[in-house]
Parts: structure tokens; sequence; C-alpha cells
């Protein structure tokens, strides 16, 4: 079928475009640059110039099915950025895909629109929104599922969300070097020890699912996707930092010392207009500090989604393209 994807120069989007391609499918990427143009046609996507504030429905001419990977995903930002681009951007999609007769739209969620600073543990899509959320990006990615999944139409376009957990694998260009390059710079240190758990989600896990989105699953429903497993945040960051051959220190800080000393940086960082982030942010110090697992019983009964990856295999192979 003919697919069309945002965010395909991203980490998840490239892998995604690849795993069309591979999969006999003809693959449009949204491409808002130059750059981003000459990435998708490298995995093997047709760009189409535009970005999330300019779709139309003719950018999605003869596409049968869509997959929305585009996010705000930096650490810091303003309101205005994260809801522009997770809410409204998810709001053009939506509304150009409908208009161009797009049969099924896969959009990409995560896990962190359940994240309200406490802990997550095995949780399933029964679990509820925040009431009060206290993240921008949880907050706005809660909000743009809610309309990916709210515009299904059995009579029109179905729609569904993957939520993965902390994809990682070849190409991450957001964990793997945040924790990389802050211990090269000796700033990084555990919180509470890394004695938190987590789910993880290989990339390779995650676009198996999403492949199998594009023909399976229920609409108007969201379907968490994980590795098998859970980790502490200790294993599974010293074990992915050693295939890049560093050694993680083992200095740590208290949660309930780094996160009044996240919220005053932030605050100082806000007055003065500070547009870079702050050595420390909440909601990576919450996200560190907090267990954070899913179950995966849902896509494995209607996707008949199973890992194709395993964590250690994974960690091989991040090791041997060293």
């Amino acid at each position: 079928m003919k697919v069309f994807v945002t965010g395909g120069s991203g980490f998840i989007g490239g892998h995604l475009i690849e795993g069309l391609v591979r999969a006999g499918h003809e693959v449009s990427a949204l491409a808002r640059s130059a750059k981003s143009a000459d990435v998708a046609r490298r995995y093997g996507a047709t760009p189409v110039a535009a970005d999330l504030g300019t779709l139309k429905a003719e950018d999605l001419a003869g596409a049968e099915a869509a997959v929305h990977c585009a996010a705000y995903v930096e650490e810091w930002g303003t309101r205005a950025q994260f809801w522009e681009a997770n809410v409204e951007g998810t709001a053009r999609v939506i509304e150009a895909a409908r208009a161009a007769g797009v049969r099924r739209l896969v959009h990409v969620g995560t896990e962190a629109a359940l994240f309200d600073g406490h802990d997550l543990v095995e949780v399933d899509e029964t679990h509820p929104y925040p009431e009060k959320p206290r993240f921008l990006y949880p907050e706005t990615k809660a909000e743009a599922e809610r309309r990916a999944l709210a515009a299904n139409d059995p009579g029109g376009m179905t729609t569904v969300s993957i939520r993965p957990r902390l994809v990682w694998g070849p190409r991450d260009a957001t964990v793997l070097p945040l924790v990389l390059r802050m211990a090269r710079e000796g700033s990084f240190a555990w919180i509470d020890g890394g004695r938190a758990r987590t789910s993880t989600t290989h990339v390779a896990n995650l676009v198996h699912a999403l492949l199998l989105a594009l023909e399976r699953g229920q609409g108007g429903r969201a379907y968490f996707v994980a590795d098998d497993g859970a980790r502490s945040m200790r294993e599974f960051l010293s074990a992915l930092a050693r295939t890049q051959g560093v050694e993680l220190p083992g200095r740590s800080v208290p949660s309930a010392v780094a996160l009044p000393l996240a919220t005053a940086l932030e605050g100082a960082w806000r007055l003065l207009g500070v547009r870079r982030a702050p050595p420390m942010t909440r909601f990576a110090v919450a996200m560190m500090s907090r267990t954070v697992t899913v179950r995966t019983d849902r896509a494995r009964a209607e996707l008949g989604y199973a890992p194709v990856l395993g964590v250690d295999e994974g960690l091989a192979a991040l090791s041997a393209a060293r």
C-alpha cells in the first residue's frame, strides 16, 4: 500500500520508512527542509515538501494509510512550542488525512501521556490520563492522542495509537547521546541510585508494531508495546553506555534533592528567558526516579505483536556496530 509518514527524517520515522520499504510498501514522507528531504530519500521515501503547519490534503494524495511520528520531543521549550507541534500538528495531520481519503491513521503515542510524576507499575491501556498534568510533553502528547483516537470513524478513517516506552537502538538521537554527553562532561549522576524499573522498546520492535497496526487493531484504541521484561534504570543505561565503551559513574543524587533543585533551575531559566535547557529538568528527574513499566497484553492479542528482537541481541548489535 501507499503510506504517508510524518517525522520521517527522525529516529523512529527513519527506521519506519526502511521497514515499510522492506515490506514492499510505497512511502512518501513529510519533509520540512532540503536536509530532511535528503534523509527521507536516503531511507527510501519520496519526500513531500511541507511541514505540520502547512500540511494539506493534496500532500497525502493517493495514500491509503498514514503514520504520524513527528512530535516535539525536546527536553526544554515553551507551552506554545509543545502545544503547536504536538497538539495542533496532530490535529492538522488528522484533518489532512481525512480529507485525502486515508483509510487508516496510526499515531505514535507514548506511555508518558499517562505520567504525572508518580510510579506507573505494570499499567495497561485502561489506566487514565492524569487529571492534573505536571509536565508539558506528557500533557501535549496525551491531548494529541485523545484527538487522534476521537477521530476514529468506522465508516471512514480508522485511527489507532501505538505507545512505546523508552525507545532505543541504532541512530538514537536522544537517550544514548544524552547519557554519553553527560558522562563525558562529568555531570552524569543516578537519581536514587538508578533503582527505578523501566520497560524499554527497541526501535525494531516499535517498527514491527507500527507495521502490524497498519492492518490490525481496533479503531479508537491505544496499544502499549515494549521489549520483553523490565530492568532497573541502572542496569539498562549502564549496559547501553557499555555498547559504546563507556562505563557510567556510580555517583547518585536523592530525588528529594534533585526535584526541588530542578524546579528552582527551571524557574530561574524562565525568569531570565534562557532558551537552552537547564542542566536539570523536573520531567527528566521524575522519569529517572520513578518506575514505569507497561503491559503489552492488548497488543499481543489484537495486533499479534511480539518482540522481534531481544534486549541482549539489541545491545550486542550496538556494540558490534561501534
